[in-house]
């Protein structure tokens, strides 16, 4: 913010007066001239756009664990987060542990909603249209007996996944539903999990004394 004063004289008296130029609230909290230059730039140099992103997961005790979110590599260099950031991760008793924080297959609810919902702020702030709120409810149906070895007629992880959006804002609500629309055809996360994405497992085993 910038303030500017000025004197006045007209009786004798210098009376001082503030004028205050204020900078533009950025629309839905999105810098949106950086976002349309970082879009711009990777355009221009399509090698910015690979990254890798990284966890490092410890097991504590019976079910519970926790994933350390380390540095990441992007933009063509390495960046830290500005804060350190740790998820634990536990089964509710129900299911044989402490409940020491949500089970990882809820974590994936999570990941889903939020990453439509920053997009949905994102579309929205680059389309000129100021939103009110924007609610997701995530719901995903699992049957234990695959994950449990009791069945195998059935899969492991969820069945099907339901979201619904409950959005607000000043624009037509057919708008606002073409909004979540391409932020769902945008959605990494969303992505992952409707069209799959190989995953390798390697193994580094060691006894009590370090050897292999």
């Amino acid at each position: 913010m910038t303030t500017h004063a000025t004197q006045t004289s007209s009786n004798g008296k210098h009376a001082e007066k503030a004028a205050v130029r204020r900078e533009p609230v950025p629309l839905n909290g999105v810098d949106t001239p950086n976002l349309f230059a970082t879009i711009n730039a990777v355009g221009q140099q399509p090698e910015l756009a690979e990254f890798r992103f990284r966890a490092t997961n410890r097991w504590l005790s019976g079910t519970h664990t926790r994933t350390e979110i380390g540095p990441f590599s992007g933009a063509g260099g390495e960046h830290e987060h500005a804060q350190r950031f740790e998820y634990d991760g536990d089964h509710h008793p129900v299911l044989c542990g402490q409940g020491n924080a949500p089970a990882p297959i809820e974590y994936l609810l999570h990941a889903l909603a939020s990453c439509i919902a920053a997009g949905v702020g994102n579309v929205a702030a680059a389309r000129g249209v100021q939103l009110d709120s924007v609610v997701a409810t995530v719901e995903g149906n699992i049957n234990l007996l695959g994950l449990l070895g009791l069945s195998d007629r059935v899969r492991n992880g969820y069945s099907g996944i339901k979201i619904h959006f409950d959005i607000q804002g000043d624009a037509p609500p057919e708008k606002l539903r073409q909004i979540v629309e391409q932020s769902r055809a945008r959605s990494a996360v969303f992505d992952s999990l409707t069209n799959g994405v190989p995953v390798q497992l390697s193994v580094a085993a060691r006894n009590r004394e370090g050897r292999e």
